[in-house]
């Protein structure tokens, strides 16, 4: 088994329960949801939906560039959403991040999140080896 290295960085908020911000086996990241908190705050940022999903993509990249890669290397992407209405929005501002080849990607409606976030995202990121 591969020794387990933990990512911590603080340019994404702190882990606001019992876990890592991201945890790195081998070549693999396993990068932990991030809600829209500002890292300096932690506080939920203010403004629209738009606003909520860029600060997540916003600490995701810190969390992979402090793991030593960056957006292009994840290969796996999930997206909670607490209103599926909000889906569009997220693939308009996930165009800014990315390019293709984009990583697989699900989305799901959820019930509630932390904090009261209207959106959380996690990752896998697969780095070169």
């Amino acid at each position: 088994m591969s020794k387990r290295e933990i990512i911590q960085t603080d340019k994404a908020p702190a882990a606001i329960g019992t876990y890592s911000q991201a945890v790195k086996t081998g070549n693999t990241v396993y990068l932990s949801g991030q809600i829209p908190l500002q890292p300096d705050t932690m506080a939920l940022v203010e403004g629209d939906m738009v606003a909520q999903i860029r600060r997540v993509f916003d600490n995701l990249q810190a969390v992979a560039e402090a793991a030593g890669g960056s957006l292009a290397d994840i290969a796996k992407l999930n997206v909670y959403l607490i209103d599926l209405s909000h889906f569009a929005q997220v693939n308009d501002v996930m165009a800014s991040y990315f390019q293709q080849p984009y990583p697989a990607r699900a989305a799901v409606g959820v019930a509630a999140l932390p904090k009261g976030a209207q959106v959380e995202m996690d990752a896998i990121m697969e780095l070169d080896g």
